[in-house]
C-alpha cells in the first residue's frame, strides 16, 4: 500500500470511521452542486425530512443547461428554465451560496471553485459531475460522484467510499513548442489506457507539472477520470500559493501564513511508498489528437489510425466499432480529415489561458468557409478579463462566434449541439458517441491552440506550422 503521499494524508485526515462494509466515511471539506445532479437529491432529503447539515459548505452554480448565446430568462427550452429554477428554489430554501447568472461569478463549476479561492490544498471535495478530479491540481482530493451520492454530502457531510491505490505519474522535461497540458493528459490516456486508473488516485509529478501554471495543472487533473483513476492531484508548491494568494476565500493576514504551512506539510513525502510508477519523457509527447470513441484513442497529429493487428488483442472490438462509427480507415492519416464545427470551452479548456493561447492562431487569419467555430469563457469571470484583453474581438475578427459562459456542446444539455454526421474539433474531454448533441455526430478531441488551427484550415492540421 502506498503511504506517505498526500493522497494518504489528506484521506487519513478526513476519515470519520471505518463503516462495517470496510468503507471508509470520509467528511467532505467542499461539496459544489449544479442543476443537473442536485435536484432528485434534494427530493430524497424532502422525502426524509431531512436538512442540509452543514450549508455553507455547500456552493452552487448553474452551467450545464445553460444557452450561451441567449441567456435572458425563461429560457427557451422549458425543462431548461424548470432546472434552474429548482436550482434557485433549492438554494433558497436550504441557504446555500449561489451563483446564478449575471451575479459575476457565474460559470462552469470546475472553473469558478478555483478562481473564486474555494478549491485549496489539502481539501476533499464532492461534486456531482465526473471531472471533479479538476481540483486535484491544488493538491486537493476532489471526487466526482452520483445524485444518491449528493444527498448524502447534503445531509451528513460525508460519503462512503474504498480507499485508492496511488499511481505516480512522472512526466520530465520541456514540452515541445505546440504541445499543451492537454496533449500531456491525452497521450497519458493512450499509453495506460482508459481502464488504465481504475482503483487508482494519480499523483502529477515531475519538472513537467512543476513548470505548468494552475490552469494547465487543472485540465490535466480534469481528465484523469477519463483515464479511469478516480481522482488525480499535484502537490502543492510556489506556483499554487501564488495563484491562490488574495482570492476571494483564500486565507487572509496571518491565517494565510499558517495555511501554506500547512499546506507544505500534506505534500507527499520524499521516501513516500507508490503502488505503482509510471515515468514519460515530455520530449516524445507532440500535438495529440483523438480518432475514436474513447478518449484513450488519441494519435500524434502525424501519426496514422492504428490498425488492429497493431492493437493489443483487447482493444481491438473497440477499435473496430469507432471504425465504423467514424467512418475513418485503419492506416489512414488523421491529418487533413475535413471537420464541420470547431468549439473552444469547457471545464478542461475553457479557462483565459486557453484562450489566449487559441486567439494567438486566430489572431490575423480567417476560419476557413463552412465551418462553425465558436468559443465559449468557462466564467463570467474569464469572460470579463478575455474581453479586457481584446481577445472577443481577435476572435470576432477571426470568424469565430463569441459566447456567454457555460458547459456548452462539451455534453450538449443546452442548444449547442452537434447536427447529424457533423464532425467537431473540440477542446472538451470526451469523444462517446452521441456526445455533443447528435446521436451519430463525431467527435475529435485536442487543445484549444489545434481547435483554433483545424477551424482556419478545415480540416484537422498541426499547429506547429502556424506558430
Amino acid at each position: 500500500m502506498s503511504k506517505g503521499t498526500l493522497f494518504d494524508k489528506v484521506w487519513d485526515l478526513h476519515t470519520v470511521d471505518t463503516l462495517p462494509s470496510g468503507l471508509t466515511q470520509l467528511f467532505i471539506g467542499l461539496h459544489l452542486i449544479h442543476e443537473v445532479t442536485s435536484p432528485q437529491a434534494f427530493a430524497m432529503l424532502r422525502e426524509r425530512g431531512l436538512e442540509v447539515l452543514f450549508p455553507q459548505r455547500t456552493v452552487a452554480t448553474v452551467d450545464h443547461i445553460v444557452p450561451t448565446d441567449n441567456q435572458v430568462r425563461p429560457f427557451a427550452d422549458s425543462v431548461a428554465e424548470a432546472m434552474i429554477q429548482a436550482l434557485e428554489q433549492n438554494c433558497q430554501e436550504n441557504n446555500l451560496t449561489f451563483y446564478n447568472i449575471g451575479s459575476g461569478n457565474q460559470g462552469i463549476v470546475h472553473v469558478i471553485a478555483p478562481e473564486l479561492g474555494l478549491t485549496q490544498p489539502g481539501m476533499t471535495i464532492a461534486c456531482g459531475d465526473s471531472h471533479t478530479s479538476s481540483h486535484g491540481a491544488f493538491g486537493a482530493i476532489a471526487f466526482g460522484i452520483g445524485t444518491s451520492q449528493v444527498r448524502d454530502v447534503l445531509a451528513s457531510q460525508t460519503l462512503a467510499l474504498a480507499k485508492l491505490k496511488v499511481r505516480k505519474i512522472e512526466v520530465n522535461g520541456t514540452l515541445n513548442p505546440g504541445v499543451y497540458a492537454k496533449d500531456v493528459i491525452l497521450h497519458i490516456i493512450r499509453t495506460l489506457g482508459v481502464k488504465g486508473g481504475v482503483g487508482y488516485a494519480y499523483e502529477f509529478a515531475g519538472t513537467t507539472f512543476e513548470a505548468m501554471n494552475m490552469e494547465e495543472r487543472m485540465t490535466v487533473c480534469n481528465m484523469a477520470i477519463e483515464g479511469g483513476a478516480r481522482c488525480g492531484y499535484v502537490n502543492p508548491d510556489q506556483v499554487t500559493y501564488d495563484y491562490l494568494q488574495d482570492r476571494d476565500f483564500a486565507p487572509k493576514g496571518a491565517d494565510w501564513e499558517q495555511a501554506v504551512t500547512w499546506w507544505e506539510s500534506i505534500k507527499s513525502d520524499a521516501d513516500a511508498e507508490y503502488d505503482d510508477v509510471v515515468v514519460f519523457d515530455a520530449a516524445e509527447i507532440s500535438p495529440t489528437v483523438t480518432w475514436g470513441i474513447t478518449p484513450g484513442q488519441g494519435i500524434g497529429i502525424n501519426q496514422f489510425i492504428p490498425k488492429p493487428e497493431e492493437l493489443a488483442e483487447e482493444d481491438r472490438f473497440v477499435a473496430e466499432e469507432a471504425y465504423r462509427y467514424m467512418d475513418l480507415l485503419p492506416g489512414q492519416p488523421i491529418k487533413g480529415t475535413k471537420i464541420d464545427v470547431c468549439f473552444i470551452g469547457s471545464c478542461t479548456n475553457g479557462r483565459i489561458s486557453d484562450l489566449r493561447e487559441a486567439a494567438k492562431i486566430a489572431q490575423g487569419r480567417r476560419v476557413a468557409e463552412g465551418i462553425k467555430a465558436f468559443v465559449v469563457p468557462g466564467s463570467e469571470r474569464v469572460k470579463q478579463a478575455a474581453e479586457a484583453e481584446g481577445l472577443d474581438k481577435i476572435f470576432a475578427a477571426a470568424g469565430f462566434e463569441w459566447r456567454e459562459p457555460g458547459c456548452s456542446m462539451c455534453l450538449a444539455m443546452n442548444p449547442d449541439k452537434l447536427q447529424g454526421r457533423q464532425i467537431s474539433a473540440s477542446s472538451s474531454n470526451r469523444n462517446f458517441k452521441g456526445r455533443q448533441g447528435s446521436a451519430s455526430g463525431r467527435t475529435l478531441l485536442m487543445s484549444p491552440a489545434m481547435v483554433a488551427t483545424a477551424a482556419i484550415k478545415g480540416e484537422v492540421a498541426d499547429v506547429r506550422d502556424l506558430l
